[in-house]
């Protein structure tokens, strides 16, 4: 007998692993894996190739978090919001054709934060070059393309100062030791003291 509340015994042995008049194959195999992950690879390095010497990734926005609690973190958006494009003197059309997000639903409720992004996009144009694909064949073909996040927000250091330790002639282990036998000797000294001015 079994001993203890354990779980009664109750595995299900009968998978359906063949393809049979009772339903489809129930047991999902994951064979093709390393396959996929080639694939996958040869697809991104294909839509890199084709979009050339566009950046792989858009320019997106700086934006706070949600909630109170996450609203202090910077973090990169979906898109630039039109009236921040529109500050910049671009059009969400023209915007999409070199490289930048727009997201049409995005408004600004803050003036500091959309001087930040139009910051971003008048530099993003001022850094990036231009070509005429019916003109400059011979120049876009010897351009590299940029790979990684485009202007990623840098992130501060926590400035770390460093403090002279004053070392003290004592530990602080036999300062506390001290301070003990002190405060355990107190009340015994105090009754002394108490009995020598009867005397």
């Amino acid at each position: 007998m079994v001993k203890h509340n354990n779980v009664v015994p109750n595995a299900h042995f009968h998978k359906k692993w063949q393809q049979s008049s009772r339903g489809p194959l129930k047991v999902k195999l994951m064979l093709d894996q390393a396959g996929k992950k080639k694939s996958r690879r040869v697809k991104r390095a294909a839509k890199a190739a084709a979009m050339a010497p566009l950046p792989i990734d858009k320019l997106r926005p700086a934006v706070h978090a949600q909630t109170q609690r996450y609203n202090a973190k910077v973090k990169l958006g979906r898109g630039f919001s039109i009236s921040e494009l529109k500050a910049a003197g671009l059009t969400a059309t023209y915007a999409r054709t070199i490289g930048i997000a727009v997201d049409a639903r995005r408004t600004n409720k803050s003036e500091d934060a959309m001087a930040v992004n139009v910051d971003r996009l008048k530099t993003y144009i001022s850094s990036i070059v231009i070509f005429d694909k019916k003109k400059s064949s011979a120049a876009i073909a010897t351009a590299t393309q940029f790979k990684g996040t485009v202007m990623p927000i840098a992130k501060p250091a926590a400035a770390v100062v460093m403090e002279d330790v004053v070392v003290p002639e004592e530990s602080s282990f036999i300062q506390m030791r001290k301070a003990r036998k002190e405060n355990k000797i107190d009340g015994q000294r105090h009754a002394a003291a108490e009995r020598k001015k009867k005397e």
